[in-house]
């Protein structure tokens, strides 16, 4: 058992007992809290689609190798540099992103807001909102999941204002959906500041933005709890099946 799964199990736990102190679903909470704002209207999972920029690109290793172990199909449409639907490159990306959700016939969405989710509430209310209306359009439900903390540099400061306001927008945009959108609360996975190891082991990349294969699998642990208490015909793989494997030699954590 190498560290980063180590770290995982010894985790586990913690991430359960998170889920089973959770409120019943519809009831109100704080932002810090990992209960949804609304649950989603499905009961089972069979075709999960993500979104999102660089950072849902390293969540999407585990998460693919997890979901795969319990028979869910998943498709992968984070993106480097980009993958926002408010903000900067959000103009190209509505180019082609509402057939590409058609084409996956997902039946969750996975929106892990996004280091480039800058713009104004109004801005911020309209990208979110457009992607509700186009997920559920294709009979689909909308998860937004917030991103974890990160260390910014000169390009990120003038924008920190925006990326702190996005998740109380995607909240609200959630709550007015009728059951189509909920917002899951990544705090408990990441804390409130960017921590670049855990138990010795690297968590996050040095750059300040991105995650490392220890981090990658926590929040994929974390997830999966949080889709099971969503979607009751879920059920979570143990993490040896998944936590460790090729995908902890991809590229994208070669700075860890």
């Amino acid at each position: 058992m190498n560290n980063a799964l180590r770290a995982l199990t010894a985790a586990l736990p913690l991430v359960l007992l998170i889920a089973a102190c959770s409120g019943s679903p519809g009831e109100s909470v704080t932002p810090s809290a990992t209960e949804p704002a609304v649950a989603p209207s499905g009961t089972s999972v069979s075709e999960v689609l993500l979104l999102g920029d660089s950072v849902a690109v390293g969540q999407s290793l585990p998460l693919a190798t997890a979901l795969q172990e319990v028979g869910v199909d998943f498709t992968s449409l984070a993106s480097e540099g980009g993958g926002n639907v408010v903000g900067p490159f959000s103009e190209e990306n509505w180019k082609t992103l509402p057939d590409e959700i058609g084409s996956a016939s997902p039946d969750v969405v996975i929106y892990q807001l996004t280091t480039y989710d800058w713009g104004t509430r109004e801005e911020q209310l309209d990208g979110y909102g457009r992607l509700l209306e186009t997920v559920a359009g294709e009979g689909a439900d909308l998860v937004f999941v917030t991103s974890p903390p990160i260390r910014p540099d000169d390009f990120y400061e003038p924008h920190m204002g925006d990326l702190e306001r996005a998740s109380e927008v995607a909240r609200e945009v959630a709550e007015g959906s009728s059951g189509q959108a909920t917002v899951l609360d990544a705090t408990d996975v990441w804390g409130e500041e960017y921590l670049q190891e855990r138990e010795g082991t690297p968590d996050r990349n040095p750059d300040g933005i991105h995650t490392c294969p220890q981090g990658a699998a926590r929040f994929t642990a974390w997830l999966l709890v949080e889709l099971a208490e969503l979607y009751p015909g879920f059920t979570t793989p143990e993490p040896e099946a998944w936590a460790e494997g090729d995908w902890m030699e991809d590229h994208h954590f070669s700075a860890c």
